[in-house]
């Protein structure tokens, strides 16, 4: 399994970002094919009590390189890379693929 990772700094705006974001890209994100899970976290701050310098993070799960190239390659992913404009324009998220080591998966009691 893999993941891209979308990393959002603060945005200008933090309600009208999250109002955009909820009801019109995840919408769009969500209609990527071969799309597994959808993540959403906010940063709430840094482990010594410092405030992160990012906001949210957003992270889709595909199967598989392969899948994750077709989705974001697919006229789904094509509308949702271009809708990111709408909403964070002043500051573009950065990307990252990960490979998920599901090896080390772990759940907690």
């Amino acid at each position: 399994m893999v993941k891209l990772t979308v990393i959002y700094k603060k945005p200008p705006d933090p309600k009208s970002f999250d109002e955009y974001y909820r009801n019109k890209h995840v919408p769009t994100a969500l209609a990527i094919p071969g799309l597994r899970r959808f993540d959403v976290s906010y940063a709430t701050g840094t482990p010594m009590g410092g405030e992160s310098p990012y906001y949210m993070f957003a992270e889709l799960y595909f199967d598989n390189a392969e899948a994750l190239k077709a989705g974001l390659s697919s006229p789904e992913g094509r509308a949702s890379a271009k809708d990111v404009v709408n909403f964070a324009k002043e500051n573009p998220p950065e990307m990252v693929v990960c490979e998920v080591d599901e090896k080390v998966l772990a759940h907690v009691n």
